[in-house]
């Protein structure tokens, strides 16, 4: 890079080469703008964590450079990570008037509210920030007011899509712009980056009109009660199945602190219909025939604490799923969830419920928000980039998407794959993937942010292999021993552990007297020779690393 020029640079914080945490950033000279800001649930190895979050560290050690967060649309994985980034970074955010209306739910809940400047904007607004200008087009996804970001920087055009798919029959009215798509295209775009979900499934994405059909017939073969899970913010969904409720005459019900947060939100700002007097409360339900009543829940990917796992094992106050009744999957599952959907439609077919599950292909109750092929293709003929990054995908989905992309006119080798971390820095319009920047995971765990790489080591050898925790009372002076030590077990069977306690017993003692012949008798030395004699003991003879913790009482 040549000394004394402003160098264009994008930053892959999260979102690249996974699906969830979405944040990446665009510098010029000295202002950064940061687009989306989600977070990422954890599997089951890391035992505790509530949420992965972005890990901010080059932003924060660069504080005075950032202007402004964008938010493309109201997913979790592009705004659940905002309110842990403002207490660290208090910028302006710039979201769109559905997707401000999430952000403030959230907010609320972590009292930022009030500090916090949120600015609505929408597919005309303009912003500057330093030489960069910023402008917005509309995109169609599984949520309301999404919108693509042009960054306009004297190197060239940089445009995020955000998350979109083209639907030409939208059930909620809310089209493409295609038109401004191939306006920037015209213009010249320098760098694409553009999502990659459905980059693997040929075709264009089906329309959600065809859901709303098979909801209907849904509806009116039922005799029972009806119970919906989707995604709580997926609203023209919503209406769809409000639509099929009002058509057979049926109440609804909401289950799940996020559907009542976010049926709220849309039926404030417009975006949702409800007749009068359709809505009913939970307790209300069993006041009515069962065939007049639906009920819309959280908890479609099989989430342990949510609305529909708690009705699948009786263990939700005041509705039931009785024999007869209609459950309805209305989202595919996210890899990963398929065993807790499986465990939850276990339950309900055991509870006499007709199930109504399985990818949107097969129940006809689900289409994608995200773009298949032809999809990705036609953006990608709009736009005609220059360069091109994949984003917002696992590696073989961006593998894929880099491959119809080189397919519609996209030079081989034009094509940058990152990693989180990598900074891709274009300078006289040629761009260079030559450094990195120090990014990990930030995990959330109650009320715990940061990284504990530490703790959860601990939580995975505690959940494997167990804890023995040796109580030794010593004399402070002389450090003798008073009495034997006292052996506490977790995670063994008692055959193992009878047969492990003598010996545990023996090594405390021996180790002590033989420190003691040395004059070593410092607690942390003490501690220090028992946890290594005898965890060498336990592993040679039970094969297992348990935690070992000598609890030192000095008299």
């Amino acid at each position: 890079m040549s000394k004394g020029k402003d160098t264009l640079s994008i930053f892959a914080l999260g979102g690249l080469n996974e699906i969830g945490k979405n944040m990446y950033a665009i510098q010029y000279g000295e202002d950064i703008v940061i687009i989306d800001c989600g977070n990422k649930f954890p599997d089951e190895s890391l035992l505790g964590v509530d949420l992965i979050i972005p890990d901010i560290t080059y932003l924060v050690d660069n504080k005075e450079k950032v202007r402004a967060l964008i938010i493309t649309h109201g997913h979790e994985d592009h705004i659940g990570g905002i309110p842990f980034f403002l207490k660290q970074l208090n910028i302006p955010v710039y979201a769109t008037r559905f997707t401000l209306g999430l952000i403030e739910i959230k907010l609320k809940e972590h009292k930022l509210l009030r500090e916090s400047e949120l600015i609505e904007i929408n597919p005309n607004s303009k912003l500057k920030f330093g030489q960069m200008e910023v402008s917005f087009f509309k995109v169609f996804h599984s949520i309301p007011d999404c919108v693509g970001v042009v960054f306009q920087t004297p190197e060239g055009n940089i445009v995020h899509t955000g998350d979109f798919k083209f639907d030409l029959t939208p059930a909620n009215q809310e089209y493409s712009d295609i038109h401004r798509m191939a306006e920037i295209g015209r213009e010249g775009v320098l760098l694409l980056l553009s999502e990659s979900t459905n980059a693997e499934r040929p075709g264009f994405t089906p329309s959600e009109r065809m859901v709303g059909k098979h909801l209907e017939q849904a509806f009116i073969k039922a005799d029972g009660k009806v119970f919906v899970t989707t995604f709580a913010s997926n609203v023209s969904r919503l209406q769809q199945v409000i639509n099929a409720a009002q058509k057979t005459n049926r109440k609804l019900a909401l289950l799940g602190r996020t559907m009542v947060n976010v049926v709220k939100v849309a039926m404030d700002y417009g975006y949702l219909t409800v007749p009068d007097e359709m809505l009913i409360e939970p307790r209300e339900v069993n006041e009515w025939p069962s065939e007049k009543v639906a009920i819309l829940c959280t908890g479609s990917q099989g989430e342990p604490l949510a609305a529909l796992a708690r009705l699948s094992t009786g263990d939700f106050r005041d509705v039931e799923v009785d024999p007869g009744d209609t459950v309805i999957f209305a989202a595919g599952p996210i890899p990963g969830n398929e065993r807790g959907i499986t465990t939850i439609v276990d339950n309900l077919y055991a509870l006499g419920a007709h199930v109504i599950y399985g990818s949107g292909s097969t129940s006809g109750m689900h289409v994608s928000g995200h773009g298949y092929q032809e999809d990705l293709k036609l953006m990608l003929t709009f736009m005609r980039p220059q360069y091109f990054i994949p984003i917002h995908g696992e590696y073989r989905m961006l593998h894929h998407h880099r491959m119809l992309a080189e397919s519609v006119g996209v030079e081989e080798g034009n094509t940058f794959i990152l990693k989180n971390g990598d900074v891709l820095d274009i300078e006289e319009s040629i761009p260079r993937q030559t450094r990195t920047i120090p990014v990990g995971n930030t995990y959330v765990d109650g009320g715990e942010v940061g990284d504990l790489e530490y703790v959860l080591r601990d939580r995975k050898q505690l959940s494997e292999d167990g804890m023995l925790m040796i109580i030794i009372t010593i004399d402070k002076e002389e450090g003798e021993l008073q009495a034997d030590p006292e052996i506490l077990s977790r995670g063994f069977t008692d055959g193992n552990f009878s047969k492990l306690r003598k010996e545990v017993n023996r090594i405390t003692m021996e180790t002590i007297r033989e420190l003691q012949a040395e004059n070593r008798i410092k607690r942390n030395i003490i501690k220090k020779q028992i946890k290594k004699n005898i965890r060498q003991f336990v592993y040679t003879h039970a094969k297992k690393k348990p935690m070992i913790v000598p609890i030192l009482i000095e008299v």
